[in-house]
């Protein structure tokens, strides 16, 4: 579908803007200043791309100084000043810096609990594992036994369990982007929204 225009100019790049399609409809000027890095600071009036799910566009909320998701439906709490915001209705205090053109995470967590957390996941997949598998070890089955495979097998569903539980942990801790927006699209499909 093409947009008609009443009165022709004699300027070239005037026709051809206007029997362009409705949605290519915006000056090249304005593409290009994108494309070229321009950068646009972060501002109340204008929308971004949610630095949670990555999938939806955060905006303003009306009468008040934040950002809320249309997709996953977080709220911001924004700092003009130092282009950036922090999420407010998460247990977790994390906050993104805008550059322009995209979310960088500012990281606020404390060094000592990430390790605390890595060092829990660990010993969770291990230490279950170690004793199935100890346990398996110490007491075999019978030689030409049916159930010669089942300790092995065993151990080796202990350690896909529990990297599995951990995994789950460590994605809702850091809040990655395709785990959140596939929650979601989840909690929609069930009605949950």
């Amino acid at each position: 579908m093409c947009a008609a225009v009443g009165r022709v100019s004699n300027d070239p790049s005037a026709n051809e803007f206007a029997m362009m399609p409705f949605s290519d409809q915006t000056p090249k000027s304005s593409i290009s200043g994108t494309r070229s890095g321009d950068d646009r600071p972060l501002s109340y009036q204008k929308t971004y791309i949610c630095p949670i799910c990555r999938h939806g566009q955060i905006a303003e909320l009306t009468l008040m100084d934040a950002f809320a998701c249309d997709f996953c439906r977080h709220i911001f709490t924004a700092n003009l000043t130092e282009q950036s915001v922090q999420v407010v209705d998460s247990s977790q205090p994390m906050s993104w810096r805008w550059n322009g053109r995209n979310w960088r995470v500012a990281y606020q967590d404390d060094f000592n609990v990430t390790v605390l957390i890595w060092l829990f996941g660990v010993v969770l997949v291990v230490v279950p594992g170690a004793i199935v598998g100890l346990s398996a070890y110490t007491f075999p089955p019978l030689p030409d036994s049916p159930w010669d495979w089942f300790p092995m097998t065993w151990v080796a569903c202990t350690f896909l369990v529990h990297l599995v539980m951990v995994v789950w942990v460590m994605v809702e801790h850091y809040q990655v982007p395709w785990y959140i927006a596939g929650k979601i699209r989840v909690r929609s499909l069930l009605g949950y929204r």
